[in-house]
C-alpha cells in the first residue's frame, strides 16, 4: 500500500474491522484520525 503522508480517517476504530484498518493502515505510514464512541478501544 502506498500510504505515506496520507491521513485516513477510520470510525469504529476501537474493535473489529476498524481496528484492524487502523492498524494496517498505521504499519504503512499513514496519519490516521480514530473515531469510536469506546474511547479506551480506539
Amino acid at each position: 500500500m502506498r500510504l505515506q503522508d496520507k491521513v485516513c480517517i477510520i470510525t469504529g476504530a476501537g474493535s473489529s474491522i476498524g481496528r484492524s484498518a487502523a492498524l494496517l493502515f498505521a504499519e504503512h505510514g499513514a496519519k490516521l484520525v480514530l473515531v469510536d464512541r469506546d474511547l479506551d478501544g480506539a
